[in-house]
């Protein structure tokens, strides 16, 4: 669409800060006008808004202003009814990737020593101690770990819990998300925790050109969703 605004500003208002372009405010798509809590976070979505489609009239797209999509996402579908979302990341820790060691006696020596202290960090910030196994059988976790993640992931704002809908399906763990999302890891080191399996193939065999392009686009999208998760508490 074309670019239809010279200046794009973050508007402090009553109920939070809202982005006015040329003096009128941004729209979700069910009319109500786009409001976030925190300063941080309106002064980046403005940014990105007077950044998108260079000079009035150029061209722009909704991948450009990717923190505002992620916004409105929790504004319009998770807000009014956070329960479906919540279910859906929760759900993660049933197979959390964490739990599941390899076979091969070195991958799995390297994926206890780098991965074990997530599980305890867990088990301590949350009481959720999540049992680990070798191979690709199914483990059960127990009904008390499961609930107790289940409320760490419900603690969430509906903008943390859209950052969290990106990070935890991108890494294949509830664990490693919430762990992002209360500042223990930054978003690369959770991504290199969540490929470690990947790197560690590639040691012994060599790069993998596609596996490579595809975790840059997966980092991408973790880099992003940890920024909203940044910005969002201010």
């Amino acid at each position: 669409m074309k670019r239809f605004w010279n200046q794009a500003a973050c508007v402090a208002e009553d109920d939070g800060f809202a982005i006015h372009l040329d003096g009128k405010p941004v729209r979700l798509p069910t009319g109500a006008a786009l409001r976030v809590a925190t300063r941080e976070l309106g002064e980046a979505l403005a940014a990105e808004w007077q950044a998108a489609g260079g000079a009035q009239g150029g061209e722009m797209s909704w991948e450009d202003v990717p923190l505002t999509r992620l916004t409105g996402t929790a504004a319009e579908r998770i807000a009014p009814d956070p329960a479906a979302t919540i279910a859906a990341i929760a759900k993660y820790a049933e197979t959390d990737l964490l739990c599941y060691r390899a076979e091969d006696d070195a991958l799995a020596a390297r994926q206890d020593e780098a991965w074990q202290p997530w599980l305890d960090w867990a088990r301590q910030r949350f009481g959720a101690e999540l049992r680990a196994t070798r191979g690709i059988m199914p483990v059960r976790q127990s009904p008390q770990a499961l609930a107790a993640l289940h409320q760490a992931v419900a603690d969430m704002s509906p903008v943390a819990l859209s950052a969290l809908g990106v990070l935890v399906p991108a890494l294949g763990s509830c664990v490693l998300g919430l762990a992002v999302m209360h500042g223990r890891l930054e978003a690369a080191d959770a991504h290199r925790l969540a490929v470690l399996d990947e790197l560690f193939q590639e040691e012994r065999w060599g790069l993998d050109w596609e596996a490579e392009e595809r975790r840059e686009k997966v980092a991408a999208d973790l880099t992003l969703a940890a920024r909203l998760a940044a910005l969002s508490q201010g």
